[in-house]
């Protein structure tokens, strides 16, 4: 099992400014390559002070400027927010400029609010990204290619430059039907849980089982699990971490399926039902030992690699210092890991 730090990008307080928070999303991508990581995973969210990437491509070519060798993995670009034609051209300079190491993450979007401004309904997403990413294949795969449908109708073009280098596709997916679906039809998938239960991590790994059993090649397509986890060495962390994971979750769920209540960029934290407590439980919130028992099962599992979101509004160097920690203390258990045929 391989792991990819999730570069989570967040302005909680919005006095730090966009140089300061994404100085520290490049120091956080240079110390995992240096500590062994497979990737670093770029967000993207606009108009909004938590995940604020708008250009995971450009940040993608940032890090790559930087670093050697280390996977850069888009998580995920919205597809119903853009035109395809320009944005295929986009990703093929991106994997050119970050010498092929580029994964495309790819999505629906998350956040009401959010698309909504920019002028696609939530709702609409789902069936606007269904058809954006088999035109996306399309271009990145095939020279004239043409379109007609409601949303696209346009002659034979190909798009230049021509990829060098294989651009993989990664759907990012939470219900477990799409999974399927996703997994059938051979690509990559990254789902999450968020701050749900082990049950419900169960059922998305099933989901992608049995579409990639169905699939007619797709013996290395890959299974990502994005997770809230932080190595802590004590409870009094434990409870630190906590409660900051569930002040931010007051800010998320306003805008992922909430009432969407922006103050000039800015999400207002709502009241939340679950207690810091069942949060705790659901994240992997843990010490040494049982970071090790819990990701083990994953691994059993067949997820081939964990996102690692650990960023909750604590300090840089807690976040750094955490990293080195579980890099030392956990990735040499499972890394390579793989589950017993």
């Amino acid at each position: 099992m391989d792991f990819v730090h999730f570069l989570s990008s967040h302005m909680l307080d919005p006095g730090i400014g966009g140089k300061r928070l994404y100085k520290s999303v490049v120091a956080q991508a240079l110390h995992a390559e240096k500590l062994g990581y497979r990737g670093v995973a770029i967000p993207e969210h606009h108009l909004l002070n938590i995940l604020l990437i708008p250009s995971p491509l450009q940040m993608a070519v940032k890090i790559a400027a930087h670093t050697s060798h280390i996977k850069l993995i888009t998580s995920v670009c919205q597809l119903p927010i853009r035109d395809m034609r320009v944005f295929a051209g986009e990703v093929v300079q991106a994997q050119a400029l970050c010498d092929g190491r580029l994964m495309l993450g790819v999505g629906k979007g998350a956040f009401g609010f959010e698309t909504g401004r920019i002028g696609v309904a939530i709702e609409d997403t789902k069936v606007l990204f269904e058809e954006d990413l088999k035109l996306l294949q399309a271009l990145l795969t095939q020279e004239e290619v043409s379109w007609n449908s409601p949303r696209y109708r346009f002659e034979p073009l190909t798009i230049m430059p021509r990829p060098e280098d294989p651009i993989p596709l990664m759907a990012a997916v939470m219900n477990p039907v799409g999974i399927e679906a996703a997994a059938r039809a051979g690509y990559h998938v990254q789902t999450t849980p968020l701050g749900g239960s082990h049950q419900q991590l169960l059922d998305q790994v099933n989901a992608f089982r049995r579409g990639k059993s169905a699939a007619d090649n797709a013996h290395d397509t890959r299974l990502s699990l994005q997770r809230g986890m932080f190595l802590v060495n004590n409870d009094k962390d434990r409870q630190h971490i906590a409660q900051l994971a569930h002040t931010y979750y007051k800010s998320f769920d306003n805008v992922f399926g909430g009432a969407g209540i922006v103050d000039k960029g800015i999400i207002r934290p709502l009241p939340r039902a679950q207690t810091v407590d069942e949060l705790a439980s659901n994240l992997l919130l843990c010490g040494k030992t049982e970071m090790i028992d819990r990701l083990s099962v994953y691994a059993d599992l067949g997820i081939d690699e964990v996102l690692t979101t650990s960023n909750f509004g604590q300090a840089e160097s807690m976040t750094l210092d955490m990293m080195s920690q579980f890099a030392e203390e956990v990735m040499p258990h499972l890394t390579g890991y793989r589950k017993a045929a």
